[in-house]
């Protein structure tokens, strides 16, 4: 493999060679010009201390630390999930209270609907009046 790999190696850099020797003398210097300012900034990196959203403020300096904007999108981010569980809870409370008011009704109408006492008596004012003396005694 180590061979086949050095051959196709010599063969490019002939073919390079070759290409580089019919450049235009102007158009050889841009290239020069443009392979300098490479090697000048690939020996000046510029290094990202964290993730960083675009906008407005992502080349600020003050405002990026500890204190600054990262922590305050973390904040935002943890207050948002907390938002979005504790309405989930709430949502969650509000609906097995609403299931137990549905199953109370239930157990209501299916009582009065097995029950030989006639509908009409439900209605009777005489008989609220009898159940609620009934209760209080």
């Amino acid at each position: 493999m180590m061979k086949d790999e050095d051959q196709f190696g010599n063969k490019i850099s002939t073919y390079l060679d070759r290409s580089a020797a019919s450049i235009k003398p102007g158009t050889a210097y841009r290239l020069q010009l443009a392979r300098q300012e490479a090697l000048a900034r690939l020996g000046d990196p510029v290094r990202i201390g964290e993730l960083q959203l675009a906008g407005a403020h992502a080349h600020g300096g003050s405002g990026n630390g500890p204190t600054g904007r990262g922590f305050r999108l973390t904040t935002r981010i943890w207050l948002g999930v907390l938002l979005i569980v504790v309405a989930g809870l709430a949502f969650k409370q509000w609906q097995d209270y609403q299931y137990q008011q549905l199953r109370d009704l239930e157990e209501t109408d299916a009582a009065i609907l097995s029950s030989d006492l006639p509908i009409d008596a439900y209605v009777d004012r005489g008989f609220q009046n009898w159940l609620k003396r009934a209760v209080d005694d």
